[in-house]
């Protein structure tokens, strides 16, 4: 995926750094999270099984 940069006033990006910082984002989850969006994209995600054992109550 290619990434596009924007410009933006120095004001703004110090506001967008102090929420996110104060709403402590994971990066590594955010990562993780975008590299699977773009697995799903791509058709790279295998269908979902049943477990052979289930839990009967």
């Amino acid at each position: 995926m290619a990434q596009e940069m924007i410009t933006i006033p120095r004001i703004e990006y110090q506001e967008l750094k102090k929420k996110a910082e104060k709403a402590g984002i994971d990066e590594k989850l955010l990562i993780d999270l975008v590299r699977g969006i773009e697995d799903i994209k791509a058709g790279r995600v295998k269908p979902w099984r049943k477990m052979k054992e289930e839990i009967k109550p």
